[in-house]
């Protein structure tokens, strides 16, 4: 259904107010701004402000939905033939070598990071980020695998991977906090996640490998189809 104007206007003003305030916020440390500054840089009253943002942490945190569900997104869009943590070496390389942010290793970051550590609020809502994310990851890896519910493995292999890539990305953020450049940065995580998927590869590796046969099925290929196509 094509967005109406009304509700066209409403996600462009969440927008406004979430991307003004996060320029405050990087500039003066999340503590040091208000509601009201943010109400008054944003040209909109405080309620405004509280009728998209319930707290002042939900405008720092403004895409946590989506952070939350991008660990399922690339289980859920694996290839045939791919593990997860196969899964999520691929991503993690491609999200390193083109900057995107999702792994928090993009331009940037390393202020977003100070910011983080300067408040305690802040801290607390990312971890609490960091369990909704693993939470939601160990429930897709639950329902690919077919995994029961007192079945932990794939809770484990959620925690396994989510360390890892933090560990890496907060390697990164340290690294340029300390004045390194991007460049000279990329390259060193790139040899440091190699390394470390490879041990992921070792113990989980092949856990939650999409199937070739499954994959063809759901594409409507009878498994004789599927047989003979491999055969060719």
């Amino acid at each position: 259904m094509e967005e109406g104007l009304r509700e066209r206007k409403k996600r462009e003003t969440r927008q406004r107010i979430a991307d003004v305030a996060m320029g405050l916020f990087m500039i003066h440390g999340f503590d040091n701004v208000t509601v009201a500054q943010v109400a008054r840089a944003a040209d909109v009253s405080v309620n405004t402000v509280f009728n998209y943002f319930g707290t002042k942490e939900d405008l720092f945190a403004d895409r946590q939905n989506e952070v939350v569900d991008l660990s399922s997104k690339v289980v859920r869009e694996r290839r045939p033939g791919e593990s997860i943590v196969a899964a999520f070496r691929r991503d993690f390389v491609d999200a390193l070598e083109t900057g995107d942010w999702r792994y928090g290793m993009n331009e940037g970051a390393e202020v977003f990071g100070r910011v983080v550590e300067e408040s305690p609020a802040l801290i607390a809502r990312m971890r609490e980020v960091e369990n909704l994310s693993g939470a939601n990851l160990a429930a897709v890896i639950a329902e690919e695998t077919g995994a029961g519910p007192d079945d932990l493995t794939p809770q484990l292999v959620a925690d396994q991977i989510l360390s890892t890539t933090r560990l890496l990305a907060r390697h990164a953020i340290r690294r340029k906090m300390a004045g390194e450049q991007w460049p000279q940065i990329w390259a060193d995580v790139r040899a440091q996640a190699a390394g470390a998927f490879d041990l992921l590869e070792s113990g989980i590796g092949g856990y939650g490998r999409r199937s070739l046969l499954a994959e063809a099925a759901q594409q409507g290929e009878s498994a004789e189809e599927h047989d003979e196509a491999e055969r060719r």
